[in-house]
């Protein structure tokens, strides 16, 4: 299985329906919209779980087609990247966010997927890169590497990125290694 096949988009409706995370307040939907600011492009933005969080705000790109049409089926605006770059004539967003999709690539394809999406962010955009922590990055075996500090920060430097903050969310970083929901959320805007 691969992060876009269809089996995928099922795990993440089946993990998103889960009982106890609709009866349990949900701190990430308070974290995203407070970080991603104005018009965003949620780049990988999977079944819309983070389009959700930003409504009516957000634009999704993702490759996987399954999710793209169960966003669209939630009423999102969502795209295959091909359709995206066809169709955006023009428009910028204030906010890029990269939500659980890097850890799902290597480096020089990392780089290269937020090189096509910074284009469209508005001058002094910003840039929120949000990736699992080491038990989260363990419950998935499409993920592909680790993106700690060091990693984040390569990246960033790659694409011309000046990182604002790198923060733990919801606990501090240290509860990242059983914990599986615990998060790296980067905050960055362009360089030159």
């Amino acid at each position: 299985m691969t992060s876009t096949d269809a089996e995928y988009t099922r795990r993440l409706q089946r993990l998103g329906s889960r009982r106890w995370k609709r009866l349990v307040p949900n701190p990430y939907r308070w974290n995203v919209r407070r970080l991603a600011t104005g018009r965003v492009l949620d780049v990988g933005c999977g079944i819309g779980r983070c389009l959700d969080f930003v409504r009516p705000r957000g634009t999704g790109v993702d490759p996987n087609e399954t999710a793209i049409a169960v966003c669209r089926q939630n009423g999102h605006e969502a795209y295959a990247p091909d359709e995206f770059a066809a169709g955006n004539t023009g428009r910028r967003f204030d906010t890029l966010l990269c939500s659980h999709v890097l850890e799902h690539l290597d480096e020089p394809t990392g780089v290269a997927l937020l090189h096509s999406y910074l284009p469209y962010l508005v001058a002094g955009g910003r840039v929120v890169l949000i990736t699992p922590q080491e038990r989260g990055q363990k419950s998935d075996s499409t993920h592909v590497r680790l993106m700690d500090a060091d990693a984040i920060g390569r990246m960033a430097d790659q694409c011309g990125l000046a990182i604002e903050r790198i923060s733990s969310f919801p606990l501090p970083r240290t509860f990242g290694r059983w914990f599986v929901y615990n998060e790296t959320v980067t905050v960055a805007r362009m360089a030159r």
